[in-house]
């Protein structure tokens, strides 16, 4: 297993935690989805009350509650090598999916104390060698990293994608309110006054609005030979 780090930022369902999955599988790397973490401290504030049903959020509360680990998000990797999170022993992995969090998840997300918490488990869970996803990775939560790669794909398309997930997972979705969440979680993530969400300098564009999972890996394998010495394929 490669002691390195590969940071794969992007937008709302551009294909990143897909795309990161497959590269931890083939190199024997944890899959880290920091995305998962957002969504879990949100569904953790809807369960407890501080999220209130308008949107509102007690932030005294919910900072006390993750200072004090009340919250108690965790990853486990299967035998399969698929990342679960879970909120005490609750696997949540499939309810941290649905449209009460996502409406919720980019005004959490943008809470200071909220990303310090995030930003702190993630480090720890992945300076060891690790794929992690999310929207700052390669900005704020390893800017060293050793790969960064920026995914991108149009809202349309992203929509699609996250209709078809959440299909698949057996929850309602309707593509118009999708979009509007995918424009509306774009739009809120970059301008947000603290940590918003950008591309890291140095990293490599992956617009696949029209690739397969298999094109973006055979754009990435060539990567890591040069880069590494490592093939993925």
């Amino acid at each position: 297993m490669p002691n390195i780090i590969i940071a794969i930022d992007g937008s709302s369902s551009s294909g990143k935690g897909t795309f990161a999955k497959k590269i931890a599988s083939c190199l024997g790397l944890p899959h880290l989805d920091s995305g998962a973490v957002y969504r879990a401290v949100t569904l953790y504030g809807l369960r407890s009350g501080r999220i209130a049903w308008n949107g509102d959020i007690d932030f005294r509360a919910l900072q006390e509650d993750l200072l004090h680990e009340k919250a108690d998000i965790s990853f486990v990797v299967d035998r399969r090598g698929d990342s679960h999170i879970f909120l005490g022993d609750d696997d949540v992995s499939t309810e941290i999916r649905e449209m009460e969090v996502a409406r919720n998840v980019s005004a959490v997300s943008a809470l200071p104390f909220v990303r310090n918490y995030v930003d702190e488990l993630l480090h720890k869970l992945g300076s060891k060698g690790c794929v992690m996803d999310g929207r700052d990775i390669g900005t704020a939560v390893f800017p060293n990293a050793d790969l960064k790669i920026y995914m991108t794909a149009d809202p349309q398309i992203r929509a699609q994608r996250r209709v078809e997930q959440m299909r698949q997972s057996g929850l309602e979705a309707n593509f118009d309110e999708i979009l509007k969440n995918v424009q509306e979680r774009d739009y809120m993530d970059s301008h947000r006054s603290f940590h918003p969400f950008k591309m890291a300098d140095d990293a490599l564009v992956l617009d696949n609005s029209h690739m397969t999972v298999e094109q973006q890996m055979e754009w990435l394998d060539g990567i890591l030979q040069e880069r590494f010495g490592l093939k993925l394929l």
